[in-house]
Parts: structure tokens; sequence; C-alpha cells
């Protein structure tokens, strides 16, 4: 992993976790069919991280605009990362003749070595111009010995993006597209603060893409897309695997079924960290999908540890989500009590209206 030195900030934080526990349809150019990794970007992998985002030629034309070079391939997931609602657009790029591996439905995608994973973290409507704003750019790279990360902040001008990895909290002021207002704090992590989050086993490691959540259609340069089978086309990903059985519901969308949209929820949201291996895995909750059938891994009727408010019975209390450690710490945004304690800052409500309304229809009540 990097060695790089922490700020006082970034230490507190990690501290308090050990205790606490749209993508735009942008003009992009498709990789050649079949072709795997490609050779327009070069990466030595004695060099990373670089010192600037561009260095690694992963984009033409200005930088802001995130058009990829033909080897960089986009892609989303089903279920996506609440991160104070900031927007994000992901990117992965392989060397040439390389390709991922699918080893289950419910495994993250075994890439190979030399990967590029890339995320791009950004709001619309930010005041007072009512403009886009890029705030970072985080890299994953996969090494022989495991995965490594580099964190790229933003210049004003929204030209270059430089490696930073102490830390910054950087006031945010923009306006959704109701008109409503919503000002925050928003945190560019330090590398603790990734390693907290990534590290699984004392490994660090990707969290979103997976097939389960990469199962979904995409937008590439105006091409409508199914996104895995895409991949194999374009020679990204092996295609000789078996077909997918298991496909994450999109939690915000009502025609799924309730409980299956917590499980999504809580598995993009809280699995890395609630799961063996995971920075929370001495607790007894376990919020990965393929575990999580038994509503006892969500936590229901199932005595909370951390006597943090005497009046919350469970973590789940089924019928009470005011009796609910679950959803008293996705309800708060205190640094001691709040779930997930990193990534967020502010309330997520269309999440928290999401949790009170499947507790509200547990029945019958816990004893």
């Amino acid at each position: 992993m990097l060695k790089r030195n922490y700020t006082l900030a970034g230490l507190v934080v990690l501290v308090v976790a050990m205790v606490a526990c749209q993508r735009d349809p942008d003009d992009v150019v498709d990789p050649t069919p079949g072709s795997g990794g490609g050779d327009d970007v070069q990466v030595d992998p004695s060099s990373f991280p670089l010192d600037s985002l561009s260095s690694y030629g992963f984009f033409t034309g200005p930088l802001a605009q995130m058009l990829p070079k033909a080897s960089v391939l986009p892609y989303d997931l089903i279920d996506p990362l609440f991160t104070d609602y900031a927007h994000k657009q992901r990117f992965v790029w392989m060397p040439a003749g390389s390709k991922a591996t699918w080893v289950s439905d419910d495994a993250l995608l075994d890439f190979p070595v030399g990967t590029m994973l890339i995320k791009t973290f950004y709001y619309d409507g930010v005041l007072p111009a009512n403009e886009r704003k890029i705030l970072e750019t985080r890299l994953l790279y996969r090494t022989s010995s495991g995965w490594e990360f580099a964190d790229y902040v933003w210049n004003d001008a929204q030209t270059e993006a430089t490696l930073y990895m102490d830390g910054l909290n950087v006031p945010m002021s923009w306006q959704d597209d109701q008109g409503t207002v919503h000002d925050l704090i928003y945190r560019i992590p330090a590398q603790a603060e990734c390693w907290t989050c990534h590290k699984n086993q004392n490994i660090a490691t990707p969290i979103g893409p997976k097939p389960r959540n990469m199962a979904r259609t995409l937008d590439i340069g105006g091409q409508v897309v199914d996104q895995l089978p895409h991949m194999e086309q374009v020679g990204y990903l092996d295609p000789s695997h078996p077909p997918i059985s298991q496909v994450m519901a999109r939690w915000d969308d009502p025609a799924e079924p309730l409980e299956d949209r917590v499980r999504a929820y809580l598995d993009i949201n809280c699995a890395h960290c609630h799961s063996v291996g995971g920075h929370c895995d001495y607790r007894p909750m376990r919020f990965d999908h393929a575990e999580s059938e038994d509503p006892v891994q969500l936590g229901l009727c199932v005595p909370p540890e951390d006597p943090i408010q005497p009046d919350m019975t469970y973590i789940v209390s089924a019928g009470l989500p005011e009796r609910s450690m679950m959803h008293f710490r996705l309800a708060s945004t205190a640094v001691n009590a709040r779930m997930p304690l990193l990534g967020r800052t502010v309330v997520h409500e269309e999440g928290l209206a999401l949790i009170t309304e499947w507790i509200e229809s547990i029945d019958p009540p816990c004893p």
C-alpha cells in the first residue's frame, strides 16, 4: 500500500470508525470489439500514483468533459453507494490483451493486474452560478499484491486534478431539480478513510463491481447496451461463465419488492464493513445480498450491543422504526452515531424513508 502522512483530521475520523463502526450520457468512444484492454493508455506500475490525473491520459479533450479514450470503458451500477448526493462517473481501463473474469454473481469481478477503476464525483446546480463542479477523481489500481488508492482533487478552474491523499473538507451549496438549496461539507477522504471502507481481511478491494450489481443497461455514446454482454463483446470480460441468476433490485424502484429493495440498499451502503473480514465484522449483522435473505442477518429482533439509546431495543424492531437502532443511525449525522460513518455527512432522506417503510411493514412485533 502507499505510504502517506495522514492529517490529524483524517486520523480522528479513522479512530472514530474503529470504535463505531447518473451517469450522464457523455459522448464516448467504444473500445475495439474483442480487443480486451488497450494500449492507447500507458501506466508504469512503478510510477503509480502520478502527480496529476491528466498524466494518465485516460481522457481526450478538456479533462472536465471526461471523454474516455478507446480503451477506457464507462460502466455503472444498479445500486450506487450514497455519497452526500454527489453524482458519479465510473470507468475501467485494463492493459492491452487482458480482461476480467467472472467468479460468481455475488463476487467482485476478478480484474487483471494493471486494471484501473476510475470514479469521478461531482455536483450539478452548484451555486451561485448553477453549474457543474467536479470535486475529486478516485483511482483503484490493481497490482500483483492487491489494490492501491489514489485520490485527485480538482482545481477551481476545472482544468486539472492533483494527487492529494490527506483528506479535505469542501463547503458545497447546490440546488436540486426541484429548486431546493442544499448546503453541506463534502468530505474528500484521506487514505486512512479509503482503507477503512475498502479493506477485507486486511487487503484492499473494490466494493461495487459485482455482476449482480452490474446487470443493467448503459448509454454509451448514445447507444443503449446491456452492460455485461457489452463488456464481453469489447473484450473486457471473459464470456466463459454461467448465466447470471442473481440480480440486485433497484432500491429506489417502487415496482420492486420492498424487502429486495432494502437488501440492495444495505448491501451497497453497509455490507463492505458489515461482512466477514470487513471493518465491522465483529457486529452480528451481515448485510451482503448473498447473506441477507434471513432477516435476522439484517438485525431483525437482534438486541444492539451499544447502549447509545436505551429505548432502542433492537437493531430492527418490527413495526417500530423509532425503537430501531438501524433507523436511529441512518437518521443521525453525529460522527459517533451515524451509519455509514464515512462517505456521508447528511441524512439520505430517500434511503431513510425506504428503511422506515420496511420496518413499519414487519409483523409480528419482536418479543
